[in-house]
């Protein structure tokens, strides 16, 4: 939270510089990490889950069920940020 209030007083001093499109460059970068970060946060997801499944192989139903589930929720996340990011890069 300090690190936006930083960004956010550094971005004021710099304001008559700046254009509306430039925050709205900004925002597209935010989407673009938050999009790796749920990138990364699936990619844990499905290691945990083969990592279960490894070791006990007669509940690979049941995991494979809540790996689905939780990489679509995580993966909603990421399609919701490549929305806003394509708002923004045209609107």
């Amino acid at each position: 939270m300090e690190f936006l209030m930083n960004l956010a007083q550094t971005l004021m001093i710099f304001e008559s510089t700046f254009t509306d499109r430039s925050f709205a460059y900004i925002a597209i970068g935010m989407c673009g990490i938050s999009m790796m970060a749920s990138g990364l946060g699936e990619g844990y997801i499905c290691a945990c889950a083969v990592n279960s499944m490894s070791r006990n192989p007669e509940m690979y139903s049941k995991l494979r069920t809540g790996m689905i589930l939780g990489c679509a929720l995580t993966e909603t996340t990421a399609i919701y940020c490549l929305l806003l990011a394509i708002l923004l890069l045209f609107i």
